[in-house]
């Protein structure tokens, strides 16, 4: 009986059946995937823990916009540091805090996480390629160079073949660094103060007094000027009372000298920064960013410690959320926003790179007295080690390795 009930069934509805119920069964396991695809992408938005892509924390469409300014510090000493100091040949010995006896490496351990985000990997191998043919040019002082040779060491790291990297200094106020096979260069130009002064020697430039010619900028410029990344800095070099103005050459024994209250002879001088920014730089090729102000620790009392001390032995962060000390001017920083600000409504774009919050929290990270001295140290100093620590500097690796991972996500948005 079973038999004639099949022969009474054609063959092509039997196949029709099997066929439907596969394409059934396919369907549903699609839905189910969207379905899941969906339910994990919202709740991945609603923990607001958007990807380390450069795309995402720049895009508009993203639901919840990045601040990578915006964070706290994580000790990561699997992914950190990004380099061993030892290592990198065209380390300062200015800020090889493990080489002049520096033994706590805690400093090079951490990693900056911002919140809803993640920063995106610093990639030597891809920022060499952006450079291929190009160059990148920090200009500033001795804050801008040491984040200069953050950078070197990063991209040194990636270059394993020695005859291909070098670097090229003649005494002039020009570093050169050379990746051969990209035909890239890394520069540093130094110019603490943007525009000419009698501190433009990069040696010898530790004057009684300071003079500026706030209304020049062409003897630096023109080395730069073309360049196709530029990175400026100027604040540690105006942070005294009043700036002595040049109106003339310092040649001229006819010039004008005027004694100038330091914001505005700072104003003056970004003013002449951006005109020449506005006038020179090719917009459609050079890419222009700011480096905030770099905090100093010199007053332990500041972060609730004991007075008459500094940051001498220190070796913990300071964790009090939004911490800001005396040595940052926020006076300073408007200046340097407002300048920016009127040169983007002139058609120029230029990117600030927060640094001055993070690095507020990095009391550990300066070299303190591990550092070479270029002076001999007196009995006194010796006697009391605090007298010579610099506060101000910042180890490597350390602070400024972080710096660049700003740049870098910044250079590929």
């Amino acid at each position: 009986m079973v038999a004639r009930n099949q022969h009474l069934v054609p063959k092509t509805w039997g196949s029709s059946i099997k066929f439907s119920i596969v394409h059934f069964f396919v369907a549903l396991l699609f839905a189910v995937i969207f379905v899941g695809a969906i339910y994990m992408a919202v709740n991945y938005n609603t923990i607001n823990m958007i990807p380390a892509s450069v795309d995402n924390i720049f895009s508009d469409n993203s639901q919840s916009k990045c601040d990578i300014f915006s964070g706290k510090w994580v000790f990561d000493n699997t992914s950190y540091p990004l380099y061993k100091e030892k290592e990198c040949k065209f380390m300062s010995d200015q800020l090889a805090c493990n080489k002049f006896g520096r033994e706590d490496l805690s400093y090079q351990n951490w990693r900056w996480q911002p919140q809803h985000c993640d920063l995106p990997r610093f990639n030597a191998t891809k920022l060499l390629e952006k450079l291929r043919n190009k160059r990148m040019v920090f200009v500033g002082d001795s804050l801008n160079r040491g984040q200069w040779v953050s950078m070197v060491c990063l991209l040194d790291s990636s270059i394993h073949d020695p005859k291909l990297k070098f670097m090229n200094n003649n005494g002039s106020n020009l570093i050169t660094f050379k990746a051969v096979e990209y035909n890239a260069s890394i520069e540093f130009y130094w110019s603490p103060l943007l525009v000419e002064s009698n501190s433009d020697d990069p040696v010898n430039h530790r004057l009684p007094e300071r003079i500026v010619r706030s209304q020049s900028i062409e003897k630096h410029a023109r080395v730069w000027t073309d360049a196709d990344i530029l990175v400026f800095n100027s604040y540690l070099w105006w942070r005294q009372p009043h700036t002595k103005v040049l109106w003339g050459s310092f040649e001229d024994g006819d010039a004008i000298y005027k004694e100038v209250e330091m914001l505005r002879s700072y104003e003056m001088a970004l003013k002449t920064w951006s005109d020449w920014l506005e006038i020179q730089v090719d917009r459609l090729k050079t890419q222009l960013f700011f480096i905030s102000m770099s905090p100093t620790h010199e007053r332990s009392e500041e972060w609730g410690e004991s007075n008459n001390s500094n940051c001498y032995y220190e070796t913990r962060l300071i964790t009090k959320d939004g911490y800001t000390g005396n040595g940052t001017d926020p006076k300073m920083m408007r200046i340097v926003k407002n300048t920016i600000n009127q040169l983007k409504t002139r058609g120029l774009n230029v990117q600030i790179i927060n640094i001055t919050q993070l690095s507020e929290y990095r009391k550990e990270g300066h070299p303190s007295i591990y550092r070479k001295q270029w002076d001999p140290l007196t009995e006194e100093q010796i006697s009391d080690p605090s007298s010579y620590a610099d506060c101000v500097h910042w180890c490597l690796p350390g602070v400024p390795d972080v710096w660049n991972e700003l740049l870098f996500t910044y250079i590929f948005q």
